[in-house]
């Protein structure tokens, strides 16, 4: 059929009909796409943690029990993060923060997505149970099981506690590395998830300041969009305060030292500081400031607590 270009660009018939054209199909998947539905990023963060767990635990593995152990909590957050992928590719597609993952853009069918997920989450629990022990594979399903059914199913869809409860699968895996090197819990493995878990809902708000518009356009309930950027800016400053002292607790209990008290509270001040120029300044340039800032407290909050004890400043402990 002979066709020719309309003065506006379309593809015409001879009728003069504009010509529709099949949509180019999605690209084939690579092993790229499957790696960015694991969320490599995020999982930086949950494995240094973990690793940190582990290290300060007051026993030693072998180093391939060490390296399997860190392996099982970076493969279950990965599993967890495809599912996630697959749950969210609806909403995903149309934010602008995500709108790329292979989930969204289709280059990774949603069912293919939650079929890695479930797959790595059974392998990295077994194999932790199988390879370290029992008490440690039942933390790390806990995590797996909250971050998909509390926090992605129930959550983060129907409340702006979403963060608040939610954010507690994040803050598992110290216990999980603590446990994979000593079977039980103490209490510095709690302390340390009770600052992850306090440390999260500032860290995400600051995120949702930014990204308010992508979170009302498809619905999410984060706390910008429900109670206004004022009240989060409020509460972003709240549990930055309270993460200050929370911190500094296990210097009180004398399961870390001085080096990481000192660490802690300029760390925390910082943070404070931060998030009350944020409440005085609604901006997204300092909305993004205290967001990147959060990423670096917990890093170097966590990179402390390895140099207070490798320089002898607390007692107790192992290591790799």
């Amino acid at each position: 059929m002979a066709a020719s270009i309309g003065a506006s660009g379309e593809l015409r018939g001879t009728t003069g009909a504009a010509v529709s054209l099949p949509s180019a199909a999605p690209r084939a998947s690579t092993a790229r796409d499957f790696w960015l539905v694991l969320k490599p990023n995020v999982m930086q963060l949950v494995v240094f943690t973990g690793w940190v767990g582990l290290y300060l635990a007051p026993a030693r593995l072998h180093p391939l029990l060490s390296l399997t152990a860190i392996l099982c909590i970076a493969v279950a957050a990965g599993a967890a993060a495809a599912i996630n992928n697959w749950y969210d590719a609806d909403i995903d597609r149309r934010m602008a923060r995500t709108r790329l993952r292979p989930t969204a853009t289709g280059t990774v069918e949603p069912g293919e997505a939650v079929a890695l997920g479930i797959t790595l989450a059974i392998v990295s629990v077994v194999v932790m149970g199988l390879a370290l022990n029992a008490a440690a594979a039942a933390l790390l399903a806990l995590t797996i099981a909250f971050y998909v059914f509390v926090y992605t199913l129930w959550l983060k869809r129907r409340t702006p506690q979403n963060i608040v409860i939610g954010g507690a699968a994040g803050a598992f895996p110290p216990m999980v590395g603590w446990a994979a090197a000593t079977g039980h819990l103490d209490l510095l493995p709690v302390l340390m998830f009770l600052v992850i878990f306090m440390w999260t809902p500032p860290h995400f708000w600051a995120l949702a300041l930014y990204r308010s518009g992508d979170y009302a356009k498809v619905g999410v309930p984060m706390l910008p969009v429900v109670a206004g950027r004022l009240r989060t800016r409020q509460h972003i400053l709240a549990y930055a305060a309270l993460l200050l002292p929370l911190s500094l607790v296990p210097v009180a209990t004398g399961s870390l030292g001085l080096l990481y008290g000192a660490a802690a509270a300029g760390l925390g001040l910082t943070f404070v500081h931060l998030a009350w120029t944020l409440l005085k300044d609604d901006s997204d340039r300092t909305a993004m400031r205290t967001f990147k800032f959060s990423i670096l407290y917990l890093f170097a909050l966590f990179g402390a607590m390895v140099l207070d004890r490798f320089w002898g400043f607390s007692q107790a402990g192992g290591g790799l």
